[in-house]
């Protein structure tokens, strides 16, 4: 992994990392807004508003299993991982799900890898197990992500979502952490 920070530092000169703040929603849901209205990459079919996301954007913190950091250059967020609850029920408080998502005009520069680097390091001494990943598929971008990351294929689920008037399947992913 370090490896990979090292080359995302280099490719991504003059970006910092830095835990997200409530200033940054609006951009954050404009990049997430994107993939919603472009791509299958998320199963959501309507735009979302950052009204609407704030309970969403309470569920992290700057400590502790749930982080949502940013990676911003020149005052501009280009991009966002973070760790989130997996499922409810109290035995898997020890799973978390990892998301990524970057600006379109960021994508090929590293942040992604950046964002991952900085976010596994921010849980290192959490009590964690595992991290999981969806990616909808093809994807081989966000897979290679996720291989480099060392989390690996553990299955894929078929035709899960419809979206865009076809069925996408989504790859999952797990990764060991602690």
């Amino acid at each position: 992994m370090n490896e990979a920070l090292a080359a995302a530092e280099r490719t991504a000169a003059g970006v910092t990392v830095r835990p997200a703040t409530l200033d940054d929603l609006a951009r954050i849901t404009e990049i997430y807004n994107h993939y919603v209205i472009n791509t299958p990459v998320t199963f959501d079919l309507e735009p979302v508003s950052a009204e609407n996301r704030r309970e969403w954007f309470a569920q992290f913190s700057d400590t502790g299993l749930h982080r949502l950091l940013v990676a911003e250059q020149d005052g501009v967020v280009l991009g966002y991982a973070c760790t989130h609850q997996f499922r409810t029920k109290a035995a898997y408080d020890t799973s978390v799900e990892a998301t990524v998502y970057c600006a379109p005009e960021a994508t090929g520069r590293g942040i992604g890898t950046l964002l991952y680097s900085a976010l596994f390091h921010a849980i290192r001494d959490e009590d964690l197990r595992i991290a999981v990943a969806g990616v909808t598929l093809p994807n081989a971008a966000s897979i290679a992500l996720h291989e480099r990351f060392g989390f690996t294929p553990i299955g894929v689920m078929h035709d899960i979502g419809r979206k865009f008037d076809r069925y996408w399947d989504v790859a999952w992913y797990e990764k060991r952490l602690g």
